[in-house]
């Protein structure tokens, strides 16, 4: 029988610059996160933080990647993101939806995102 755990962390919110108008760069927006970590060690009922990912540092890296980086397309920080829990966790899979509530399109819209996903 195979297992899979899948360790999600949502809604995390940043204020960052990111965009490709100027007004992005300068003022900054709110940007929400989600990912989704596909560990490679099981978890057995251990109940000890050693056998899985420590959330806290999921978040962490997302984090970084939102708050110290500057990119112009949400795909590229949504790569980034993905690239840096890839590097920094034995997981078999990675998925990260950027969020951008108040991006300048003209229209109504509840939501943009973009999503990227990858997979040993």
């Amino acid at each position: 029988m195979k297992v899979s755990n899948i360790i999600h962390l949502r809604g995390m919110e940043f204020y960052a610059y990111h965009g490709v108008l100027e007004e992005e760069k300068v003022l900054g927006q709110r940007f929400v996160v989600d990912v989704d970590l596909y560990p490679l060690k099981q978890v057995k009922r251990t109940d000890n933080l050693a056998d899985t990912i420590n959330y806290a540092d999921i978040y962490q890296v997302v984090k970084e990647c939102v708050e110290k980086e500057c990119f112009q397309l949400l795909e590229s920080l949504a790569d980034r993101i993905v690239s840096r829990l890839y590097e920094e966790f034995e997981c078999s899979k990675v998925r990260a939806e950027v969020h951008k509530p108040q991006a300048p399109v003209p229209g109504l819209f509840a939501d943009i995102s973009i999503e990227v996903m990858r997979e040993k």
